[in-house]
Formats: structure tokens, sequence, C-alpha cells
């Protein structure tokens, strides 16, 4: 991934240095398992445990020469050590050390990630109970339709957010996973007691069978929910795009002094941020494919996975990080205009509350569905096509045979919409 979208507390779990350490982790599990079994001395596994190390300029240079990254980081680690290091890698093939030590390191990643979606869902909460009665229009089509909240806005993205972080509960669960079951996957250098040991060590899911590799299912589903989490921060990022737009301006991110919104144009306030995350998300979407390519690896292993989890694993967590943690700045740092909410209300002449003066004709009034709904069909249309009142074209007409002022001041009262506004969130648990 792109520095410039790497915060450094993710970006340190991906480098080198923390690969082979969690590969040393790894190898210090395996001899401590062998140790309880009886097969290695005790000694032998406190020494290898207590002295073990590498660096990873070594590792290099002996890779350059074994072109096996395993083989020589084993290596680097025996130059450490001294007899004992004949119990390094004992009865282990690279694999076991390598998923292995990726279940361990998504796990560290899973811990950053799940802590973003918890602060978010936070401020999510916060600014949904603050406008939870900030009335605006709410639109389908991108045409208004009916009076809503702005935190009713905000209570979906908090309900859509809790069912990501479940998603990603279920699927860190999965990948955090290892495996200490030999060449393919039979035990027959290693007994199944030592990887049910190393597991526990290091506290990772274990499968109940596996190749010379995890399943890689368990890849795909993890990135699949993190491009859900993407496309969830992209949803969220649209509505503010959409409600910053000139003609609406209901929101807008926050301005910073002396910021820059276009090189020609002085009067710009962009949504920039918004706009990234909606092209980071796309990106989110596109390691879906090689993941879901992954799965389908011959007979009891290739290495065909390899290289492209290189690339997707590190850059889609490091990716969802970036892109929780700035999309949680922008809401925090979110302008919102209630006034102009309001004012937007009116720009339809009216016409929002047809439904109400709909209903009251037929439950009221008794009409047919069908004669209430031309009738009121045609006066909406003219107050559109001439762009003047709804009410007063109302007032004018037969509609005032059926209804009196008070039903139409009745039907013409947006708090009316407002009334489930409580029931609802506490049903998202956010009363």
């Amino acid at each position: 991934m792109l520095e410039r979208y790497t915060r450094p507390e993710m970006g340190k779990i991906w480098s080198l240095e923390n690969k082979y350490a969690a590969w040393l982790k790894v190898e210090i599990a395996a001899t401590n398992a062998w140790a309880e079994l009886g097969e290695v001395p005790e000694a032998d596994a406190k020494k290898i445990a207590d002295n073990a190390s590498f660096t990873v300029e070594r590792v290099s240079e002996l890779e350059a020469i074994t072109h096996h990254d395993v083989v020589a980081f084993t290596r680097t680690v025996s130059e450490s050590l001294g007899e004992e290091k004949k119990w390094v890698h004992f009865g282990l093939t690279s694999t076991d050390v390598v998923d292995t030590a990726q279940g361990y390191i998504l796990k560290q990643a899973n811990e950053i990630i799940l802590k973003d979606l918890e602060a978010l869902k936070e401020t999510i909460a916060e600014k949904a109970k603050k406008y939870k009665y900030t009335v605006e229009m709410g639109r389908t089509h991108g045409v208004q339709a009916e009076p809503t909240t702005f935190g009713l806005k905000l209570a979906r993205w908090y309900a859509e957010i809790n069912r990501d972080i479940e998603r990603f509960k279920a699927a860190a669960k999965d990948v955090e996973s290892g495996k200490i079951s030999g060449a393919v996957g039979t035990f027959a250098n290693v007994p199944p007691a030592v990887e049910t040991s190393v597991l526990k060590q290091l506290g990772l899911t274990q499968q109940p069978v596996t190749s010379q590799v995890l399943p890689r299912d368990l890849h795909a589903y993890y990135i699949a929910t993190i491009a859900l989490i993407a496309t969830s921060i992209e949803n969220w990022a649209t509505e503010i795009r959409g409600l910053q737009r000139s003609e609406i301006h209901e929101v807008e991110e926050h301005f910073r002094a002396g910021q820059k919104g276009s090189s020609a144009m002085p009067h710009k306030h962009n949504p920039i941020g918004s706009e990234n995350l909606c092209g980071m998300a796309r990106v989110m979407r596109g390691y879906m494919v090689p993941a879901y390519e992954d799965v389908a690896l011959w007979h009891e292993r290739d290495i065909s996975h390899s290289s492209a989890e290189r690339v997707i694993l590190p850059d889609a967590t490091i990716g969802i990080d970036y892109m929780l943690n700035r999309f949680n700045r922008i809401l925090t740092n979110l302008d919102v205009f209630p006034e102009t909410m309001l004012k937007n209300m009116d720009r339809t002449y009216g016409l929002i509350y047809s439904q109400r003066v709909l209903l009251k004709l037929i439950d009221e009034a008794g009409l047919s569905r069908e004669k209430a709904y031309d009738m009121v069909q045609k006066l909406a249309n003219k107050s559109w096509q001439e762009q003047t009142s709804f009410r007063k074209l109302i007032e004018d007409s037969e509609v005032m045979n059926y209804l009196s002022e008070e039903d139409l001041d009745d039907a013409f009262d947006y708090h009316y919409h407002l009334k489930h506004v409580d029931e609802i969130f506490e049903k998202c648990g956010l009363d």
C-alpha cells in the first residue's frame, strides 16, 4: 500500500521485521510443544526461546543464495544458537510456519481494525443522538419525498456498522487460524498435539482439517468482509457528497483555515475526503477477485495464492484502517446546517405533504383511492409546473369540499413524520 494511505501502527505490523518475528514465535511455540511431549529436551527448548534471534539483513543475504525465504530464515535463526539449533523447524514444513504466522499477523491487524470500527461506531452514535430531531428532507431517486431527520439517517449508519462489526468478528476468527500438519496435512511427521499446543500458545483458531495450507475460503470471506466495510463507508461518504452539493448544502466537510479547494476557483469547498474514500472502496472491492481465485489451488497446495496474498492482505488491512480513521475524522468535524435543511423543505412548494392529503381524503372524507389520488396528483402537477404553493391550490380546489383548514394544518405539519423517531432509535440501541 502507498505510504500516503498507511498509518504507522498498521504499517509496522506488515513490516519484514514483524513478519520474521511472527515466524520466530511459531518456531519457538513448536519446540515448546515438542518439549511438552518429551520429544525435545526442555533445556533445549528453553535455550531456543531465550536465545533465538534474526536480522532482516541476514535473512535477505541468505535468501539471495537459497531462493527460499523460510530456509533463509531458519538458517539465520540457527546461527544464533548452539547444538539445540537442530530442533528448530523440527517436523515442520514451510507453510506450517508461514500460514500460522500469517494468522498471527492478521490477529494483530484485526485488533486495530476492530478498535477503528468501535471508535467510528461511537462517533456515529454521538452524532445520531445530537441530530435525532433535526428535520430534513428524505429523498428517493434524488427527488424530495417526505420529511425525516438527520439523526434517523445516522441511525441507519449505526445499524449498518453494527452489522459490519459482527461480520468482521466472524471473519476475523476464521482467518486467525494456523496449521502445523505437515507437507500434505496428514500429521505424518508432527503429531496433532503439536498443532493444538502451538495454536493455543498463539491464540489462534484450529481448523478440523487442512492440506499443506489453510483452506483459502477463510481468506476470501475475510477480504469480502473488509470490502463490505469499505462499501459501507462509501455509502456514507456518498451521502455526504450528495448533501454537500451547492443546490442542497445541508452538510459540509469541515474546511480548515488555509485549505484550498481549487487552483482556479477560490470559492470551491469540495468533499475531497468523502470522494477519496469512495475511490478507496473501489480498490478494496478489487481485492476480492484474487482472494476468491486463491481458493482453487492444485491438489494439496500450489503457490499461486502466495504472490497475491503478499499484496492483498497487507493492502486490504492497511486500506480499511485508513478508511475507517479518515471517515471518523470527517464525521467528527462535519459541519451540519439545520436551518438549510428546514429551508430546503420549502423548495418543492409543499408537495412533500401530498401523501398526507391523499390519506386524509381516503380515511376522513371517504373517497376512493383512485379518485383521491387523481385529485391530489392534478394539483401537485400544477404546483410543480407553475412553481406555486401546493396548499394554496388545494384551498382553491374541490378538495375543500371534503377537508377543513384544520385538516390541512395537520396534513402540512412535518412533526407528524417524526412521531416514531424515539421508537426507531430504541430498536437501534440508541436510546
